[in-house]
């Protein structure tokens, strides 16, 4: 795909938390032009300061601006659709979203490499929460016994996180093997241990006031070790996103993970 020298941007899912502040991200960013917005649920709202208007459907829009690159926070099933459609039409994909089985990642996979169309998929685009995945590969080496604590804010619809498994997944990876974990003689208040995920305790909390931060406690005798990060708020994913907004105007396939950007694998 032959690119422009600034990147042209659509987002998917504009009247989100995400996608708001992405929108913003774009304006901002010196190399990009945000060429429209898409929301299933808009009704013709504007983008503050911009006289674009926020459209309901994505085939339409993508006729009409041809964008370079549409980064999606939506969720699986309008993410997975939003891929097809992108993809087929030569078109990258961004995605934050939740919700993609292994097979809809297959699926994509296949379609992005058949079209060579660059496309991203992270489950988290905090530099800082990619650090804390890439260490706690490297420290479950050396320790039997993990739990991962991850607290969201009160209208994330999915638990445990996309992140919590991505982390629990580089947990995996980095052992090699199952954890241990010991057993509750007696659960006085059921599902208080958590789920469990290979020996993996986790445990998943949707307050108000926070916005994502996730926490991986190692243990072993006389001594634990923590490793803790904290979205303070959403500006924290947009270096991030823009990083993989860059990436995939330049490549020919999906790539899974920020991780694969910042040369941690």
């Amino acid at each position: 795909m032959i690119v422009s020298k600034r990147i042209s941007v659509i987002v998917n899912g504009a009247l989100g938390k995400m996608g708001s502040t992405v929108i913003g991200a774009v304006n901002d960013a010196e190399d990009m032009d945000l060429v429209g917005a898409v929301d299933i649920k808009s009704n013709q709202d504007k983008i503050s300061g911009n006289n674009l208007i926020i459209e309901s459907d994505l085939e339409d829009l993508l006729k009409k601006s041809n964008p370079d690159v549409v980064v999606d926070f939506t969720n699986g099933e309008s993410s997975k659709i939003a891929f097809h459609k992108c993809i087929s039409r030569g078109i990258s994909v961004v995605s934050g979203s939740t919700g993609l089985s292994d097979q809809d990642i297959s699926f994509i996979e296949d379609l992005s490499k058949q079209n060579k169309v660059g496309c991203l998929h992270a489950s988290n685009f905090a530099i800082g929460a990619i650090l804390l995945m890439h260490l706690a590969s490297i420290a479950s080496k050396y320790f039997d016994y993990a739990d991962l604590l991850e607290s969201h804010h009160e209208m994330k619809i999915d638990a445990p996180s996309g992140t919590a498994l991505s982390i629990v997944k580089s947990m995996l990876k980095g052992k090699g093997k199952d954890f241990l974990s010991n057993n509750t003689l007696e659960e006085t208040l059921k599902n208080t241990r958590g789920g469990d995920i290979r020996g993996i305790n986790i445990h998943s909390a949707r307050i108000p006031g926070r916005v994502a931060r996730h926490e991986v406690v190692f243990g072993a005798q006389g001594q634990t070790f923590t490793l803790l990060h904290d979205s303070i708020n959403r500006e924290s994913f947009m270096p991030g996103v823009l990083t993989g907004i860059r990436h995939v105007v330049s490549s020919d396939r999906l790539t899974i993970g920020l991780d694969n950007l910042l040369g941690l694998k």
